[in-house]
């Protein structure tokens, strides 16, 4: 996984009527029609597909990834309680595919919340009236953030910072590129010592397995 420490990059405001969208689930994320591989690589072609295509399958022009400023966007500003419905995955595998790593929102879905975490996402959590002035930052002339995770801080195109929070052990992991597994495996040598232990201590476990 890679690591994140900080981010400047383009952001992307995805709105309806002027506002960032609220209640994105992960079927709009991406559709269910894409969920036959395991690959992590390809997704982004699925990714908003019912909101970035039109009928006959050409891009709608208006949709803002679409737009060739927002064509590379590592940053996107969303409303309210993103992520929700199921729990599939590869949302954020489609997002990372389409290299997004930081998604801005008032609230998230809590499995879409952890899957961003596990897999090099990092979701910041921003009040409705800080989001809604981010988006229309981004659909100004200048949409370029930068989000500092070490400092906590995102700053705007024209200046402003805005703190936000996250968990200690979360903001570690992400800095040294690290999910769960690969922070289980930081304690690989006190793991062998402890099963070393084990078997002489308790050696009728052994002969259970």
């Amino acid at each position: 996984m890679k690591a994140f420490t900080q981010l400047t990059g383009t952001a992307a405001p995805l709105l309806e009527k002027g506002k960032p969208m609220s209640n994105v689930d992960t079927d709009m994320i991406i559709p269910k029609q894409f969920l036959k591989t395991t690959e992590r690589t390809g997704l982004s072609k699925g990714l908003f597909h019912e909101l970035k295509t039109l009928s006959d399958g050409s891009p709608k022009a208006d949709f803002v990834l679409n737009r060739p400023e927002y064509a590379k966007a590592s940053i996107l500003i969303a409303g309210e309680n993103f992520g929700c419905g199921s729990s599939r995955e590869h949302a954020p595998w489609a997002l990372l595919d389409q290299g997004i790593t930081c998604v801005i929102a008032p609230s998230f879905a809590d499995i879409f919340h952890n899957n961003c975490y596990k897999n090099g996402i990092l979701p910041v959590r921003l009040p409705v009236d800080v989001c809604q002035k981010l988006a229309d930052q981004a659909g100004g002339a200048n949409h370029v953030f930068t989000v500092d995770l070490e400092a906590e801080i995102v700053t705007a195109p024209d200046g402003e910072t805005f703190a936000f929070e996250v968990d200690e052990g979360r903001k570690a992991n992400l800095m040294a590129g690290l999910d769960e597994i690969g922070s289980s495996m930081m304690a690989a040598s006190e793991i062998d010592t402890f099963e070393a232990k084990r078997r002489v201590s308790m050696p009728w476990l052994e002969k259970a397995n």
